[in-house]
């Protein structure tokens, strides 16, 4: 199911990243999905480097730094859904450094961005994480209780992260933490740290996406000195929501690239397979279904090509990246749900992908917000 690149004609740039890709997707990430879910948890380190020497983790990052330059949203929601269109856990691995970068890019001062993002476009960058959650807050960000308290020279941390992606693996970490827990939101405030003096919980283990590891994450009044806060005190919450606006939004595009492959998947066998004397995509139930998965993958795309061109334009855009990585997500899940329907037992059965498939999609419907979250902000901003 190709890009209705006539709607949004792309440059030839976009075209060269696009097509490599897609070429990487099928030759070196395709090939591994299985042995990477089954390993559980267990970093792809060899495919991550891989990608590194193809520019494909460092793409999103200016070129101020060596990175690729594809710094506008549209052109990572395209790069997002090629890779998700391959398999969505390791697209999400390979281009989590931009996570990490966008608050950076956000907050940070220019010393901040040169020490931090620079080794990020090396021949062998480091992974990088960014540190929210913790057990008793998930949604509600504001609600952070991890302490951040000055210090001579600094700032010293307590307190306890989970479900941190890349966790224990990756080497830098912007975490949140509060200097004020009184003030909510007002208090947040952003620190960079490197995995040194950081205690780490074992990996989680999860229904999907295991090519990211997970763990929690301790700290027991570790240092942070003052040029390694990002922005001002109580400035943390302003970076963290506009960083989740772009990666809902790239979300979005990667959830979209699941559904688009579990479509693909259900087409070819419906094609193939034949019952009562005729392949069962001649069968109105069966052809209903993917007619279903098509145009809840074209509306998912349009939502989130629109939420980006807004970002990209400097534009609010709550309300519509909210929209994307709802619509983009629940359309992962039924997509993947009907793609295990139309290969009956095969879908069942992990000699197809499609079971594979449907544990990913059910991340994407919790991660940056569970489809409540989104339905919230949305409502917020009905007239």
């Amino acid at each position: 199911m190709d890009l209705p690149t006539e709607l949004v004609p792309l440059t030839d740039e976009q075209r060269a990243l696009l097509d490599l890709c897609r070429e990487f997707g099928v030759r070196e990430i395709r090939p591994v999905a299985r042995e990477i879910d089954e390993a559980d948890t267990v970093t792809p380190w060899a495919l991550w480097r891989t990608a590194a020497a193809a520019g494909i983790t460092d793409f999103m990052l200016p070129t101020a730094y060596g990175g690729g330059g594809a710094t506008d949203v549209f052109t990572q929601c395209l790069v997002q859904e090629e890779l998700g269109a391959a398999d969505a856990a390791i697209g999400n691995l390979l281009t989590s450094n931009g996570f990490f970068a966008d608050p950076v890019l956000e907050l940070g001062t220019e010393a901040q961005k040169e020490r931090w993002l620079r080794p990020l476009t090396g021949p062998n960058p480091p992974m990088t994480a960014l540190a929210v959650t913790e057990p008793g807050v998930g949604s509600d960000s504001a609600a952070i209780t991890t302490r951040a308290e000055r210090t001579s020279g600094g700032y010293r941390l307590t307190g306890q992260k989970a479900w941190i992606s890349n966790g224990g693996v990756a080497e830098y970490y912007v975490i949140f933490a509060t200097v004020d827990p009184g003030r909510r939101s007002k208090g947040v405030t952003a620190f960079l740290l490197t995995k040194d003096g950081l205690t780490f919980g074992p990996p989680m283990r999860k229904m999907g996406q295991r090519a990211i590891t997970n763990t929690e994450i301790f700290l027991d009044g570790v240092f942070v000195p003052e040029e390694d806060r990002l922005g001002d005190e109580g400035r943390g919450f302003h970076g963290l929501m506009r960083t989740f606006e772009i990666s809902r939004t790239v979300l979005a595009a990667s959830a979209t690239g699941l559904a688009r492959a579990c479509l693909d998947l259900a087409t070819s066998y419906a094609r193939d397979r034949v019952q009562f004397g005729k392949p069962i995509i001649e069968h109105q139930a069966v052809a209903f279904r993917l007619a279903d998965m098509a145009a809840k993958i074209e509306a998912s795309r349009l939502l989130t090509w629109r939420a980006a061109k807004r970002l990209d334009a400097g534009l609010p855009c709550a309300a519509e990246s909210a929209m994307a990585k709802l619509t983009a997500s629940e359309t992962a899940m039924f997509c993947s749900w009907a793609a295990v329907q139309t290969l009956g037992g095969w879908g069942y059965s992990r000699e197809f992908l499609a079971e594979k498939w449907m544990r990913d999609a059910k991340l994407e419907e919790i991660e940056e917000g569970t489809s409540d979250i989104q339905r919230l902000i949305i409502s917020r901003f009905l007239p």
